[in-house]
């Protein structure tokens, strides 16, 4: 995505009907940690890819993946398309100079270019580092014998956690409307990481009990004296997002899309998929 001269190539040999941008750094933990980095790839990434468009195919349609993360310290909720952006991580930044790329080539040059302002989506495929799956892979290897605990950093942050199978249709959806436009894709639900744990691990067949505050939290086998998640402070972000709620009404109203799968069925397939591949 940095190397403008290879975007520029491959847009000017195939002249997509569609170009959808997922690439980029997307763990905003990481973010923070290497934010120079996340800039280069998703900021001037993207720019070098709406340029590549401008010059080379400016038939083609392109999605660009922002992110509810872009809401930050938020404003109101839930959010929508019109709720101000506060963003609260290098990831967010980097993702709203992308946003705003497309919005300005949009306007300037008559393109056919969408965000689409995705809350949570997750699934099986859902990488480690992020915090569904690291909580389901645990849950499945505790139950399974092959883990002793899991550390976790804020667990009361609340998230919109929807099924990534429902949002790739939405995003689809969004490329065969009659005009670009900009559409938060969510489930209008906000589930605390807590939640999640509770729910991950009880698919699992393990009850969670939870005791003590902030840092000294812990959550036991229910009925025991086990520990089995534990806090980890350093986990926790610099600037913490605290409730992401996302309202989908638009897209309801003009794309007839809206989420299938939600919060307690998510869990449960992610956990299902993961105990059957630890077995």
């Amino acid at each position: 995505m940095t190397d403008h001269q290879f975007i520029n190539d491959l847009i000017k040999k195939h002249g997509f009907d569609e170009v959808y941008h997922l690439a980029g750094q997307s763990f905003v933990w990481l973010s923070f940690s290497n934010p120079i980095y996340t800039h280069n790839v998703n900021a001037m990434g993207t720019l070098n890819l709406v340029e590549a468009i401008r010059e080379e195919s400016p038939r083609s349609k392109m999605y660009f993946a922002a992110t509810s993360e872009l809401y930050g310290k938020v404003k109101e909720i839930p959010q929508n398309e019109e709720t101000p952006f506060h963003p609260r991580s290098p990831y967010a930044t980097s993702k709203l100079a992308g946003f705003w790329t497309m919005k300005n080539y949009r306007e300037s040059y008559n393109l056919f270019l969408c965000n689409g302002i995705l809350f949570n989506h997750e699934s099986e495929m859902r990488g480690p580092e992020f915090v569904t799956r690291k909580i389901t892979l645990a849950a499945a290897k505790i139950s399974l014998g092959m883990q002793d605990h899991l550390e976790l950093g804020n667990l009361d942050a609340k998230r919109d956690w929807g099924y990534a199978k429902d949002y790739v249709y939405g995003m689809w959806l969004i490329l065969q409307h009659d005009k670009p436009d900009d559409f938060v894709l969510a489930t209008n639900e906000a589930h605390s990481v807590r939640e999640f744990a509770e729910a991950a691990f009880g698919h699992a067949g393990i009850d969670i009990e939870w005791q003590g505050q902030d840092e000294d939290t812990v959550g036991l086998k229910r009925g025991t004296d086990q520990v089995l998640i534990k806090i980890n402070p350093e986990f926790y972000r610099p600037a913490e997002v605290d409730v992401l709620q996302g309202d989908y009404s638009k897209v309801k109203k003009v794309l007839g899309w809206e989420p299938k799968i939600k919060f307690k069925e998510l869990a449960k397939l992610m956990v299902e998929h993961d105990l059957s591949l630890f077995r």
